[in-house]
């Protein structure tokens, strides 16, 4: 009898301790949980400089976006938490529910749309080309058949470059890797989105490149969210729209790009 008593109890403390398991859940904004703060779990690719980049000796990431989505949660009434993930796993991870929004300089296409759901546009940007500065035979993109180009890995420059006839690709992991490999001589050119090229040459004092006027693409960065989650969207929509009334984004946008064009 004793030991049906002792058998008892072990199963009432099991069942209560599998029990407050399944009542803890997630903090995220996917799982709707009432304990603690709401959050909102950010992936991002911290290698894209303005939009996002971690300076040696700082903590936190920073750039356009990682002030955006900030401010977005904040609009939202949620606390945000930002992963650095590789670009070519951001949205496996979103599927994966690992996290519940991309902010990532991710261009909203088709082939996106068939696995993620985008808030409203946020920024539009094109591809532009960088070049040595003494480069005098490529002046546009259609100068590039023959040549080798340099771009990030699993990006929409890597997708539009593909379409030149005759250009020899090199996909490497970071703009800065590309620009690395211009300077060493080992391609003749970098295509990149033009703030990032724009950067890289003003803020780090790239010597020894230009860039080029002319766009390969026009493109409109938005907001990833998981296909399932139409709620979310539009939670992210609203509040983004609200930071465009109260002047919030315009200030955002003033201090990595100048003024709002």
């Amino acid at each position: 009898m004793k030991m049906k008593k002792a058998l008892a109890l072990m199963a009432a403390c099991a069942f209560a301790v599998f029990a407050l398991a399944g009542c803890g859940g997630s903090s995220s904004t996917s799982s709707g949980s009432g304990s603690g703060a709401k959050v909102l779990k950010v992936g991002s690719s911290i290698d894209f400089a303005p939009f996002e980049f971690q300076d040696e000796g700082q903590k936190e990431y920073q750039g356009f976006d990682m002030d955006l989505i900030r401010a977005i949660g904040k609009e939202m009434g949620y606390e945000v938490e930002i992963q650095n993930l590789g670009f070519d796993g951001l949205i496996p991870a979103l599927q994966g529910k690992n996290i519940d929004v991309i902010i990532s300089g991710m261009t909203i296409n088709d082939e996106r749309k068939q696995n993620v759901l985008f808030s409203d546009p946020y920024y539009q940007s094109g591809l532009t080309m960088v070049v040595r500065s003494d480069e005098q035979r490529i002046q546009k993109f259609q100068d590039l058949k023959g040549k080798k180009v340099a771009v990030q890995i699993g990006t929409t420059s890597a997708e539009e470059v593909k379409k030149i006839e005759g250009v020899e690709i090199k996909e490497l992991n970071t703009p800065a890797d590309c620009f690395m490999e211009l300077k060493a001589g080992g391609v003749d050119a970098v295509v990149n989105d033009r703030p990032v090229n724009d950067y890289y040459i003003t803020k780090n004092g790239a010597q020894g490149v230009k860039a080029l006027d002319e766009r390969l693409t026009a493109e409109d960065y938005g907001i990833a969210i998981g296909k399932d989650n139409k709620e979310l969207q539009q939670k992210i929509n609203d509040a983004l729209q609200k930071l465009k009334e109260n002047g919030e984004y315009d200030k955002i946008f003033a201090k990595w790009f100048g003024e709002k064009k």
